[in-house]
């Protein structure tokens, strides 16, 4: 005969199965709206650190795209509660400044900060510094903006097989013919790209030593150290490469105040 359980002892059961139920249901919705204000908080920061970050640009006379910001790390709010944050990423495009009267143009330019300080009350009102321990870029130069600081009409420079090349016309005793070759690219001790020409010649060039002496000295004309725009962030050259869609650029700082480019 099978026993029957008393009512009473069985309706208790399913209430609390029914308050566990509940309990889960309102802790989901609890994450989720964390969640959301979390995301919602990163958004109004980068909002806030590009404005500023175009702003100190635009005192440097220079001008770029609109910066994309992004804040790393998950969750945000308790790097921000705790005033310090492990990454942000600032992606500038179509970069130009002026040197010496000619306009350098960025393509691209992308500056990593990481271990970034900033309190509560920084982000509240905007006032106050943003600073990094340290902030990496790594951008590229066109070399249309190169050839133009080099002043030579015709001039164009490129790359192959990781070396700078160079291109030009010349008239040389009589003959128009092109010169070309290739450039040791370097970091000057001022922060300059020193270009270093070697190794030109010209298809059809008269075997005399005074054709010879036109090319040895039209390369040196052209080897010189050629100023670069203040980068943002106070970010130093330490390396340039040459790449087949420009001159790329490696800088880096530390202890730089992000919301203050200058």
């Amino acid at each position: 005969m099978a026993q029957d359980y008393p009512v009473d002892q069985a309706r208790p059961r399913r209430r609390g199965r029914k308050l566990l139920i509940g309990l889960f249901v309102l802790l989901l919705l609890l994450a989720g709206l964390l969640v959301v204000a979390d995301r919602v908080a990163v958004g109004v920061a980068e909002r806030m650190i590009g404005d500023r970050v175009s702003q100190e640009i635009a005192k440097q006379g220079a001008q770029s795209a609109a910066p994309e910001v992004e804040v790393g790390g998950t969750p945000f709010l308790t790097q921000v509660l705790d005033g310090r944050y492990q990454r942000i990423t600032i992606n500038l495009r179509d970069v130009q400044a002026s040197v010496e009267g000619d306009a350098v143009r960025l393509p691209v330019l992308d500056v990593t900060a990481r271990n970034v300080r900033a309190s509560l009350d920084t982000l509240r009102t905007g006032q106050g510094d943003v600073v990094a321990d340290t902030v990496n870029g790594a951008g590229t130069i066109s070399y249309e903006s190169l050839a133009a600081l080099l002043n030579r009409p015709g001039l164009t420079l490129g790359e192959q097989n990781g070396k700078l090349t160079v291109k030009a016309p010349a008239d040389i005793l009589g003959q128009k013919l092109t010169i070309s070759g290739t450039a040791d690219v370097t970091v000057a001790d001022n922060g300059a790209v020193a270009l270093r020409f070697n190794d030109l010649d010209a298809a059809g060039l008269p075997n005399l030593p005074l054709a010879r002496a036109f090319l040895s000295n039209y390369a040196k004309s052209i080897s010189i150290d050629v100023p670069l725009p203040e980068l943002p962030f106070q970010l130093a050259v330490r390396e340039v490469r040459p790449l087949p869609e420009g001159l790329a650029v490696t800088a880096d700082a530390k202890n730089v105040p992000i919301n203050s480019a200058g």
